[in-house]
């Protein structure tokens, strides 16, 4: 199921017209100093508990771009003169969409469904980049296909 799990969500990740890069893994692997990669989904399984007959993952999905800075003046105090906001909007709505297809889509029928709500931060500049972004902590239920009988 770990191998499933992961491929489900990288799959659908990948097929989000917002996200370029999926990645799995210890986040300090992955190459933040390569601009084509953004924006990026991180996946990281934080771990896992068996429950009767299902095995929860408790998962980390990290969804950020690069914050562009424009030389030009600040005129707006409230917005800036970068597009950090644009960011946390788009890369929210990644998250919110994939919540959805877990919760009451296609990843649901496919039994891969939340158990609670998930937990979403903001971030911004948590990386050598300047990154901003949503990190959400879900945990999914998938069956527990695992025997009794001996092999």
């Amino acid at each position: 199921m770990y191998y499933e799990i992961l491929t489900k969500l990288q799959t659908e990740l990948n097929n989000d017209p917002l996200i370029n890069t999926v990645s799995e893994g210890d986040i300090f692997s992955v190459d933040l100093s390569k601009q084509t990669i953004f924006p990026l989904c991180h996946i990281m399984v934080n771990s896992a508990t068996f429950v009767d007959n299902v095995i929860q993952y408790n998962i980390s999905i990290i969804a950020m771009d690069i914050v562009d800075v424009s030389k030009d003046e600040t005129t707006n105090k409230f917005r800036g003169n970068d597009n950090e906001q644009d960011i946390l909007n788009t890369q929210i709505n990644v998250l919110n969409r994939l919540y959805e297809k877990l919760r009451r889509g296609n990843l649901y029928d496919d039994n891969y469904q939340v158990d609670g709500s998930p937990n979403v931060e903001p971030f911004i500049d948590r990386f050598e980049n300047k990154l901003a972004g949503w990190t959400m902590t879900v945990n999914i239920n998938t069956p527990n296909t695992m025997t009794v009988c001996d092999v």
